[in-house]
């Protein structure tokens, strides 16, 4: 005590009026309650922390030094000596509140921890999140989004409000920046806000999904798209060919070109119709493609071999021609890739049903977009016959692996004899479209005769297209395969059946358009013009007239199946109460039939692009009417299916049958442009011997640094490095891909790992639970058994201490 007086006297209590030198800033400091000699416990490292110091006088020597700043500390009363080194920073420390000699209590390697002991006097606690100069020199990670952040809401509730309460200290430029960064960010959100409301059905798609689920909305979205693309294909046709062959019509420029002796016979071609046809004529005319139809900008022949050429203006219309139709199948390509490579990032997102069926189907199958009791209703059906397939797939896989050796010969040997029938009746379908197109365009009348005769390919691919999926439905019931697997072959069936239909109707025109590839035959019908003239004057225009009229046959069979079944089928569902009718039901609304649908008529207008320019334009109003015809039968006849297909990957499968459509489009345009001869008496190619012929002419007609550059872009010097270097890409990009792959394999099993490893711990804990439940019910009967005995005990001895029961009447009688 003396010596405190003593240091009292010498070292008064310090004045807290001006407590923070200039260097100290944003410090927080309370003094402790008693005078305690620290001597020097911080150095000249420590930063972000806050210090409560004792209150009363103390001879602290050189408590804080020029580099503390935004620390926290709750230092006790006794002398610790030096407890904290210059490496520890961002700790909160409580340290206890009576005399312990504690000297060095925590090492330098420690860091962002919380203490908590025994404490008494401490004052206030306050953070700042400012680094240390230590932490400042080191490399700090890139920083993340608080979003992906793995910390729970509360904790980044706090993370964002600091963040808030930051303020960057910038230069004027910088501010002036970051005020325009975020006036354009705000402007970008309402530009898409805004565009959102010009989005194509957008409301009507939104209320698709939320009656019917995600799976009958995907339809419509592919709809949507097959829509916009034909429209902006119809855009790219008009601007290049469509408005400058009517603006030089109108002008009358026509090129002339000298003729090739012996084809004057090949040139007799037209097609003018009469003007005082009756009515009936032009509504046969307007089915059929003929007739005034024939003769207008819809079909390849109406279009002329114009060149302008004036001063520094000049315009090829067979080479725009050509060109845009090439450009045309470009675009629908990238659409289609872009599309399929945001589709393939959802599916390996969704990690292809990796962790489980049963999880995905638990945790996130449900669709929160539904709406009402009927489609909460329908989507509880859709998981319960989801989780019906499951159990039903391993059942069939258990009982294949259970299968003997004759048992699983037999079986794949009913199979193989079932696929034969199979490919019987599609091989059966081909010959039927082969014969009825040779038929038909063998045979010329006219009337509603003539028109049935011309319809006769489009009514026997449709009614092929209806039968043998049907039966190979039934076939496939037979071959005992999973119902997953048994879905996907039926789809297979039906994209080879459609797809190929169309490609046996353009092969049969091909073999009667060049004579069978016989054309320098003497007998041959083509030895004069190279196709066969006497049948196709303007071949280009009948194979137009075809696709033109396998559109419009497509369309009338909808909105007949419309009014003529769908309609009927429901009304004598809802007013009919015999067994039948109930049997029946509404329709169903099955995706993969409707999406194959689209696939094939958008494949027939690829097919039919080079001979009818319009058919995107004729497409782009039959998608559109094909919407609100399958909207109001889907709310007003349909109810979605119970069997939905259920593969992660259906939408991506969809794009790839679009992408083969596309392929079988492209031969046939390939194989139009460089091997038939174009005809003589119409279309923009009609003196060339190949509709390619264009293009060299083309190129001959330039400057000599221009072709000099194609012909380089041509040869082998630029073609062979740019093959290597393509090889090399795509060496590259696989190797990518397979790391990537083996990254997500090892990422899945480690997935499992874990699953495995929480049941572990779960049926741990559940052992754990079990004993100790059974040794506190051991305890407890022990206790009770030790109460009971005691008070037998305490009765038994207190019996003992009188002559006569306690209860009895002490008094004689």
């Amino acid at each position: 005590m003396e010596l405190r007086e003593f240091h009292n006297q010498v070292f008064p209590p310090p004045d807290y009026g001006s407590p923070y030198d200039s260097q100290q800033s944003l410090r927080v400091r309370t003094l402790p309650a008693e005078d305690t000699d620290y001597g020097s416990p911080y150095d000249s490292q420590q930063s972000l922390r806050v210090r409560t110091l004792p209150a009363q006088d103390t001879d602290y020597g050189i408590p804080y030094d020029s580099q503390q700043s935004l620390r926290v500390r709750t230092l006790p009363v006794t002398d610790y000596g030096s407890p904290y080194d210059s490496q520890q920073s961002l700790r909160l420390r409580t340290l206890p509140a009576k005399g312990t000699d504690n000297d060095s209590p925590y090492d330098s390697q420690q860091s962002l921890r919380s203490r908590t002991l025994p404490a008494q006097d401490t004052g206030g606690v306050q953070f700042d999140w400012a680094p240390t100069p230590a932490e400042e020199d080191a490399k700090e990670p890139e920083p993340q989004k608080l979003r992906e952040l793995p910390l729970h809401m509360g904790l980044k509730r706090a993370v964002w409000q600091v963040q808030k309460m930051k303020i960057p200290v910038v230069s004027r430029w910088g501010s002036w920046s970051i005020k325009h960064s975020k006036s354009f960010r705000h402007f970008c959100e309402i530009a898409k806000e805004v565009l959102s409301y010009l989005v194509l059905w957008r409301k009507g798609i939104q209320k698709i999904g939320g009656h019917f689920g995600g799976g009958v909305q995907s339809y419509f979205l592919f709809l949507r798209f097959l829509v916009i693309l034909n429209f902006l294909s119809f855009l790219l046709i008009a601007a290049f060919v469509l408005i400058p062959s009517i603006v030089f019509r109108s002008t009358n420029f026509n090129s002339t070109t000298n003729l090739t002796a012996g084809v004057e016979e090949c040139l007799q071609y037209d097609p003018k119709p009469d003007p005082l046809a009756v009515f009936i004529t032009y509504f046969l005319d307007l089915v059929s493609g003929t007739g005034f139809m024939e003769y207008s900008y819809l079909f390849y022949g109406y279009y002329n071999n114009t060149m302008v050429v004036s001063e520094g203006f000049s315009y090829n219309i067979p080479l725009a021609y050509l060109l845009t139709a090439a450009f045309y199948f470009i675009f629908c390509l990238i659409c289609m890739i872009v599309r399929m490579g945001s589709v393939a990032r959802a599916v390996v997102a969704a990690g292809g049903g990796a962790v489980g069926n049963y999880s995905m189907l638990v945790f996130t199958g449900w669709d929160h977009g539904l709406q009402g009791d009927r489609a909460t209703k329908l989507k509880q059906n859709n998981l319960r016959y989801q989780l019906q397939v499951d159990l039903e797939e391993e059942s069939l896989k258990r009982k294949a692996a259970s299968l003997t050796l004759n048992q699983a010969i037999s079986l794949y040997t009913f199979r193989v004899f079932l696929n034969l029938v199979v490919l019987a009746l599609i091989g059966a379908a081909f010959y039927a479209i082969a014969l009825a197109t040779q038929f038909s365009q063998s045979n010329a009348t006219t009337g509603f005769e003539g028109l049935l005769l011309q319809y006769l390919p489009s009514i026997v691919i449709t009614t092929s297209n209806f039968v043998v999926p049907f039966l190979c439905d039934k076939i496939a019931l037979l071959e005992k395969h999973t119902p997953s697997t048994t879905v996907i072959l039926a789809l297979l069936r039906a994209v080879f059946l459609r797809l190929v239909s169309l490609g046996v109707l353009l092969y049969t025109l091909w073999e009667q358009i060049t004579c069978s590839g016989d054309i320098s035959s003497a007998n041959s019908n083509c030895t004069i013009c190279s196709y066969n003239y006497n049948q196709y004057k303007c071949w280009e225009t009948r194979v137009g007239q075809e696709m033109y009229k396998l559109t419009l046959f497509d369309f009338l069979i909808t909105i007949a199946t419309l009014i003529l079944v769908e309609f009927p089928r429901r009304i004598m569902v809802d007013h009919c109460s015999c067994k039948l009718t109930q049997w029946v039901g509404r329709q169903e609304f099955l995706v993969p039939p409707n999406v194959l649908a689209l696939v094939y008529s958008q494949t027939v207008v690829w097919t039919g692009a080079l001979f009818s320019p319009l058919l995107p334009l004729i497409n782009t109003i039959k998608f559109l009417l094909f919407f609100y015809c399958k909207k109001i039968t889907l709310f007003q006849n349909c109810r979605p299916a119970l069997r939905t297909f259920r593969s992660t990957s259906s939408n991506f499968f969809f794009l790839l049958v679009l992408l083969f459509g596309w392929m079988l489009a492209s031969v046939v345009l390939l194989y139009s442009v460089a091997k038939i001869h174009p005809s003589y008496g119409c279309g923009p190619f009609r003196l060339s011997q190949s509709m390619w012929q264009v293009v060299p002419e083309a190129v001959n007609m330039l400057t000599s640094t221009s072709k000099e550059f194609l012909f380089y872009i041509g040869s082998q010097r630029f073609s062979i490095p740019l093959f290597l270097f393509s090889c090399v890409l795509l060496c590259y990009v696989g190797a990518l891909t397979s790391v990537h792959g083996k990254s997500v394999e090892l990422l899945k099993s480690q997935c499992k790992l874990e699953q495995r490893d929480k049941q572990f711990l779960v049926r741990q804990i559940e052992e754990l639970n079990a004993k100790m439940q059974k040794e506190q019910r051991v305890a407890q009967q022990q206790q009770r058994d030790t109460e009971r005995f005691n008070q037998t005990e305490r009765q038994s001895t207190g019996y003992n201490n009188y002559a006569f029961h306690p209860d009895d009447d002490p008094r004689p009688y």
